[in-house]
């Protein structure tokens, strides 16, 4: 939305509006006669350049229109005498020009243009025209300036005075400005001060330049050569002032400008300066510190900031104090400005001119330029002081008045003339205008009227009502009306009248109040990383009626939107953002009458930028400090650095991480390995990922030493029953500290007090032979390189091989057999008959069959280990399956063998609860029926004895009653009849043995309210449907007889013999040229259909005779069959079908046929 500085500025633009619209005055239109009004002039202290032409402004308006007159220095200056200065036509404005020569000097002096017609005289203010001036700096010879160390300092500018003063600074030869701080700096007067001189000051091109503003040129001073006089001990020393001098100072400062305070003190160590005025604080909002605090800066000067300010100079061997007594005067200034006054005859009125300065200024009132103590007497004018009276005015005494408020300070000059009219009331604004309002905004609605005498003007709303003045409303002297605060019952037309004794006017203003135009979804804060989509939200929310725009910019700066950069109606979307995206960016949307905005800073992450400058010192036998200098963060810190290395001879080209740092250092100590030629680099981390590794540092080679590390996971352990093998891993690459690495082996039988049998081998494993079979060993090893011996490792134990167990178990059983476990005893082996580390009792079973008839099993062999040294160990086997045979044997191992088998054992499972069905369907086969279905229990643990089925009514989260229903072991569905078409049921379905009901399989029944399913039973049962049905069936019912028909007559064919003979091919056509396609199935009669009275299936032949009734067939002279075609039927299948040739069917038909 719209900022605090946005605010801020709305609300002084608002505030200043109104004060404009309250101290307004009635302006006289300009095609009335009035005496002349100043509308431009230049300024008062007027400096210009000696290189331009010289332009002074004097414009005026009036009817009839003015003419110019100019004074320069108190006297008439007649412009057609000077050939180089000439008048703007209608206008008063003088141009000087120098294209024929001339000096721009010649024409400086004090100008005042008068502006006149036939009712008076305006005058412009006194205008000082002045040429700039920039002299050059007074050739002189400098000796070098010599000081001793810690002395304070002062460099002398003393610029050339120019018109306006240079600007002053200090430089060096090669134009580099001198470095200022709390020690050396600039004064206001533009010399260089130093607190203490310092050996480093010691230069030779001290030069102080002057910068002169309207010629745009630099003028320099001849450079200082600073000598230091250095000694072994600098003295230090008390604070004193360089400027000012003394304890106090005075200043004065005129109202409105700028004070500026200065205090510059010497000292070693280098004072410090604090400011504070005596008898209350500096004013907060005013007060700027400068130069280091030297300088004090009070803005837009006042009375109050007058009195006693204090600046204190202090370091660690005391302080000092000045005290500046500032005095504020004021050149005069305005509390009551003289205005246009407008009357009618025989009218009164005043002028009133107050003004305020320090000290108070000297108020004079002239008439026409003239001091109205010459001017002829008016009975009707009384001058009192900073007043003049009118009374009774008449036609023709129109004039121009002129206040000047004076002190030595300055002068005010105002113009306001005096115009006598006679006018009946009238409009200037234009008729019938549409203002629109923002709701809640106080609003103006302008009436500019004119009339003399003054008319009394008066606001009405629709037309109705008495005057609108007082509450929401406000109506001011010059005709405009406020609102206070619109709201949307404000909307209408307002009508103002203007009324006086010569007549009345009015004018209208029709008023639409808005709704305003906001950002209801702004944009926000947001960081995206590069290659990422960032998306700023700007949804707008407005009046209906107004149309808004929507447009974004970019750091102020319109926004470029192309194939990239994509905008609708409430966002802006940057894809692949990189770091040229990263700015502010504002959503500003206008409508005709208002606006709003918001904005947000896109910061655009990246990976950091690499680490530059790698750096090694402090080297070390064993470690080294590396330095980088960071690369850039790309606005997301650095919160590690990863320092990698490579080394050229085990793994050369293979960088490996070394370490990681936090993302503030950047020097660290690395620890490193003896006998190593490294080289580093370093990655540094960001939330957004890693940079590219830098460049690689200069390589730092360490010296060998013996090995540190002692070999890693040794083991002694037999590959077979007469040997021991010792193992170990061997040392990394960087362990090994030095060349010729090899190791250290030794081993003895354990607690034998024998001595230690030992090798040295460059391997990673030593076999020793012709052991006994698992026989315990003490084993340790030691690395060793050209440079010594690494420590000893701790003693470890070994084994010797193992062979084959020698012992089987023996008494395998089982005990309490239930439907899923068992348990099993046995008797143990001797430990020496291992023959090696024990492991466990191995077990081996597996299922022989099942006990349910016809039910295959698997017979795959499963193990159970059992860890016992207890002389009579026993176990449980589980998981077993229910009502089943199972078989199993025992073995014991080592960690290589098994032992030779126990026994075999046989033993039978209990029958248990079967499994749940294998599955569990729910069909519907109407409206009201449910259909339930399942299979067999895969495993069904015993014999079946049946089913049970649960069933419950399912309404939400309701259940009802349930129900149970016993089934028997065959039966594998189920027909539930539904009570409503709606019902829903919720099924519990179980097979049961013997031992009891097993698992549940439960469902749901599936949601039957689908309408267009019950849409489509209702449509099957009206009668529309039916009818349609029954002519679709008799339509089916008609074609199906003739086919029928056709059958019988076995198609078209020639009247030939009676032959069963195929047709000749070019006997397959009919007379037409149509081929007849029939094959003999053709010819053959339909079951059923050509049956005689006694039962007997006719041939199939060509008699016509048979295709009627009897041998009483006819025909045409044509030889072609009139009789009727009819089938014999039996007797039931003809009832019915007893109706007369001509309304047959299948006459009818036939015939078409």
């Amino acid at each position: 939305m719209l900022g605090q500085g946005g605010h801020a500025a709305l609300a002084l633009m608002l505030l200043l509006l109104l004060l404009w619209r309250q101290a307004a005055p009635i302006e006289v239109p300009q095609d009335l006669k009035q005496p002349p009004t100043i509308v431009k002039q230049s300024v008062k202290d007027y400096i210009v350049d000696p290189r331009d032409n010289i332009i002074i402004e004097c414009e005026a308006k009036g009817n009839p229109v003015p003419t110019f007159s100019w004074r320069r220095n108190g006297k008439f200056f007649n412009i057609g005498k000077d050939p180089r200065v000439t008048m703007r036509k209608r206008s008063g404005t003088l141009e000087i020009g120098f294209r024929s020569g001339g000096r721009p000097e010649d024409y400086e002096g004090e100008y005042q243009c008068f502006a006149n017609n036939e009712f008076g005289v305006a005058l412009s203010n006194k205008i000082l025209l002045r040429v700039s001036k920039a002299p050059l700096w007074p050739k002189e010879v400098l000796e070098p300036v010599v000081v001793t160390e810690g002395s304070p300092l002062v460099l002398l500018c003393n610029p050339p005075p120019g018109l306006p003063p240079p600007f002053t600074f200090w430089m060096n030869s090669a134009m580099t400005p001198i470095p200022q701080d709390k020690r050396v700096s600039m004064g206001l007067n533009g010399d260089l001060y130093f607190s203490n001189v310092l050996a480093k000051d010691a230069h030779t091109d001290y030069s102080c330049n002057a910068r002169f503003l309207f010629t745009h040129t630099i003028q320099q001073k001849n450079p200082f050569t600073l000598k230091v006089q250095t000694s072994r001990r600098v003295a230090e020393s008390t604070p004193t002032f360089l400027s000012p001098s003394g304890s106090e100072s005075s200043k004065m400062v005129l109202r409105d400008e700028q004070l500026l305070l200065e205090c510059i003190a010497a000292g070693l160590p280098t004072p410090t300066i604090k400011w504070f005025k005596k008898g209350g604080d500096l004013p907060g909002r005013k007060v700027k510190f400068e130069n280091f605090n030297k300088t004090l800066k009070i803005i837009n000067v006042s009375e109050e900031d007058a009195g006693e300010y204090v600046c204190m100079a202090n370091n660690q061997l005391g302080s000092i104090r000045h005290s500046i007594f500032v005095q504020v005067k004021a050149a005069p200034y305005w509390l009551d400005k003289p205005t246009n006054l407008v009357l009618a005859p025989d009218e009164n009125g005043r002028l009133v001119c107050r003004a305020n300065g320090n000290p108070k200024p000297n108020i004079q009132w002239l008439i026409n330029g003239q001091p109205v103590d010459s001017s002829p007497p008016n009975l009707s004018r009384q001058v009192l002081g900073d007043t003049i009276i009118f009374r009774s005015v008449q036609m023709g005494s129109s004039a121009v008045y002129q206040c000047n408020a004076s002190n030595q300070h300055g002068y005010l000059l105002a113009n306001a003339f005096v115009s006598v009219l006679d006018m009946p009331p009238r409009m200037l604004g234009p008729k019938n205008q549409l203002i629109k309002v923002i709701e809640n905004n106080r609003t103006f609605l302008d009436c500019p009227f004119f009339g003399s005498p003054l008319p009394e003007l008066r606001w009405f709303k629709n037309g109705q009502g008495s005057g609108l003045d007082g509450g929401q409303y406000r109506a001011y002297i010059n005709g405009t009306l406020e609102i206070k605060r619109a709201r949307a019952e404000d909307e209408g037309t307002y009508t103002c009248v203007a009324n006086s004794i010569l007549g009345t006017a009015e004018n209208q203003v029709r008023l639409e109040v808005k709704e305003r135009t906001r950002i209801v979804r702004a944009p926000e804060h947001q960081s995206a990383i590069r290659g990422s989509t960032a998306r700023f939200d700007c949804k707008v929310k407005s009046d209906p009626s107004l149309s808004v725009t929507v447009a974004w910019t970019k750091d102020d700066k319109p926004l470029q939107l192309g194939w990239r950069l994509r905008k609708d109606d409430e966002s802006l979307t940057i894809p692949n953002v990189n770091e040229g995206d990263e700015g502010m960016y504002t959503c500003t949307v206008k409508s005709e009458i208002d606006q709003d905005t918001a904005s947000a800073r896109l910061t655009v992450l990246d990976r950091p930028d690499p680490p530059m400058d790698l750096d090694l010192s402090d080297p070390a036998a064993r470690s080294v400090r590396l330095t980088w200098i960071p690369g850039n963060d790309h606005r997301s810190p650095i919160t590690q650095f990863l320092v990698q290395f490579e080394e050229d001879r085990w793994e050369p080209g293979r960088w490996q991480d070394l370490s990681t740092y936090p993302g503030d250092l950047n020097s660290v100590i690395l620890q490193l390995a003896p006998f190593v030629n490294y080289q580093f680099r370093v990655i540094a981390i960001n939330s957004v990922g890693q940079s590219q590794p830098s460049r690689p540092s200069p390589r730092y080679k360490t010296s060998g030493a013996a090995p540190d590390a002692i070999p890693r996971g040794l083991r002694g352990w037999g590959s077979k029953n007469d040997n021991m093998e010792i193992t170990w891993e061997p040392l990394l690459d960087l362990e090994r500290n030095g060349p010729n690495l090899h190791y250290n082996v030794w081993w003895r039988l354990k607690d034998s007090g024998e001595e230690w049998s030992n090798v040295t081998t460059v391997g990673s494993k030593h076999v020793i032979h012709n052991t006994q079979t698992y026989v315990p060993y003490e084993i340790k090893i030691q690395a060793r390189n050209e440079f010594g011996a690494g420590p000893e490792s701790n003693v470890a134990t070994g084994y010797s091989g193992e062979d084959k167990p020698t012992d089987a178990p023996t008494a395998l059983r089982v005990s309490k057999v239930e439907s899923t476990t068992a348990t099993i005893h046995w008797k143990p082996v001797a430990p020496n008959s291992v023959q090696g580390e024990f492991k466990e009792y191995r077990l081996y079973y597996w299922r022989e069959s099942s006990l349910v008839p016809g039910l295959v099993v698997s017979k795959e062999k499963k193990t159970k280990g059992f860890f016992s040294t207890v002389a009579e160990p026993s176990g449980i086997l589980s998981d077993l399956v229910p009502y089943s045979k199972y078989k199993m044997f025992m073995v014991v191992a080592n960690s290589r063998f098994e032992s030779p088998p126990s026994n075999t054992v046989e033993f039978t499972t209990k029958e248990g609860v079967p499994d749940a069905p294998k599955f569990f369907r729910i069909n519907r086969r109407g409206f009201d029926t449910l259909q339930l279905e399942w299979d067999k229990p895969l495993e069904p643990n015993g014999i079946l004895v049946g089913y049970l089925l649960k069933y419950q009514t399912v309404n939400g989260t309701r259940l009802g009653q349930p129900q149970f229903k016993n089934l028997l072991p065959n039966e594998t569905e189920f027909t539930l009849r539904l009570p409503d078409r709606s019902t829903r049921y919720k099924f519990f379905l179980s097979a049961r043995t013997q031992e009891g009901a097993g698992e549940v399989f439960a469902d749901e029944s599936p949601h039957f309210t689908n309408e267009a399913y019950i849409d489509q039973v209702d449509i099957a049962t009206q009668g529309w449907f039916i009818g349609l049905m029954c002519a679709i069936a008799l339509i089916i019912l008609i074609l199906l007889i003739v086919c029928f028909i056709k059958r019988s007559r076995g198609g078209k064919y020639p009247v030939r013999d009676k032959k069963d003979l195929p047709l000749d091919p070019v006997d397959q056509k009919d007379q037409d040229g149509s081929f007849d396609y029939h094959s003999d199935e053709d010819n053959k009669p339909l079951q059923g259909s050509q049956t005689s009275l006694d039962g007997n299936v006719k041939e199939s032949d060509d008699s016509l005779v048979d295709y009627g009734e009897g041998g009483d067939g006819q025909f045409n002279e044509d030889g072609s069959f009139i009789g009727q075609y009819t089938v014999k039927k039996d007797k039931d299948e003809t009832e019915g079908n007893e109706s007369s040739e001509a309304t047959s069917p299948v006459n009818a038909i036939y015939s078409l046929a």
